[in-house]
């Protein structure tokens, strides 16, 4: 069992023709990604990178049978094709385009809570299962099948992570790229819950940063929920000024538990591993499995 994506995903690619669609579409599909085709309208019943293109998510889901599409439309139209995706009876719907207007995403976000859909992103690295499924722009190769999920606001924070862990000899099961913007699909909580919920993942690493409430609202959910696997914690932007933008549109400590050092006090407080450097995620991860495995005896 893995989350969201594995071998059986059918994946399509919205924005498929474009540069950065066909770039990664073309990684996804040498990773062995069940990329069943792409959309861009007006080139309907072309051929690229040897697959279909259509051009609605209508027509892709109607002769592929797809159920997972990846976006990476242009930002002003980024938002009505997540929705044209939700509309078409995509279940998973992620979104990597970075720059989508904030209003453009309240309206989304509303328009896709009704339709039975998991949104992941925008401005993300996307979702993979290692060994299994790339839906994103996430490197394959320091990927390993094993048994710990990720969640992560940060894409390159993730990458190193996963390094880690698969250096330690853990491996992933799923590693979930949330994405930085202020309004997002699914929050630190909701995967951090499906991670939790899965047989396979044993442990989860939680990635987070200043601003929003997220980390926070996640570590309360993960305390609540009886601390059932280890959880380990990084929290980037210690050093952030307060009021001002940190690389992310979300990046940005408001009140007194916006800050690194409130969200780290919050995490230690529910019983998670918090590392002050994310170069520690890694034999923290495999310190915690331990302890956890001494616990049950």
């Amino acid at each position: 069992m893995s989350v969201l994506v594995n071998k059986a995903s059918k994946v399509i690619v919205q924005g498929f023709t474009g540069s950065e669609g066909s770039f990664h579409a073309q990684q996804m599909l040498e990773y062995g990604t069940n990329v069943v085709g792409g959309v861009t309208p007006g080139k309907g019943g072309s051929q690229h990178l040897g697959k279909p293109v259509f051009n609605t998510v209508q027509d892709a889901v109607d002769q592929t049978g797809a159920d997972v599409s990846i976006i990476f439309v242009p930002p002003a139209f980024a938002a009505d094709a997540i929705m044209e995706a939700a509309d078409a009876g995509i279940g998973v719907i992620i979104a990597i385009t970075e720059g989508i207007p904030t209003k453009d995403m309240i309206y989304a976000k509303e328009y896709v809570k009704d339709r039975n859909v998991t949104l992941i992103g925008p401005n993300c690295p996307g979702v993979m299962t290692a060994e299994e499924c790339k839906v994103g722009i996430m490197p394959g190769f320091i990927f390993q099948k094993g048994k710990i999920g990720i969640v992560s606001k940060s894409g390159t924070l993730t990458y190193e992570a996963v390094d880690q862990l698969t250096k330690a000899g853990l491996g992933q099961t799923t590693a979930i790229g949330i994405g930085g913007d202020p309004i997002i699909g699914t929050t630190t909580k909701e995967a951090v819950e499906l991670l939790m919920n899965d047989p396979e993942t044993e442990g989860i690493v939680m990635i987070g940063e200043i601003g929003g409430g997220m980390e926070a609202e996640a570590a309360r959910w993960i305390q609540a929920d009886g601390n059932r696997k280890p959880v380990v914690g990084f929290i980037a932007g210690q050093t952030a000024p307060k009021g001002r933008r940190m690389g992310h549109a979300g990046a940005i400590i408001g009140g007194a538990d916006d800050t690194a050092a409130a969200k780290m006090r919050i995490m230690r407080e529910c019983g998670i591993h918090v590392v002050e450097s994310p170069a520690l995620i890694g034999e923290t991860m495999v310190k915690a499995l331990e302890e956890a495995a001494v616990g049950e005896k």
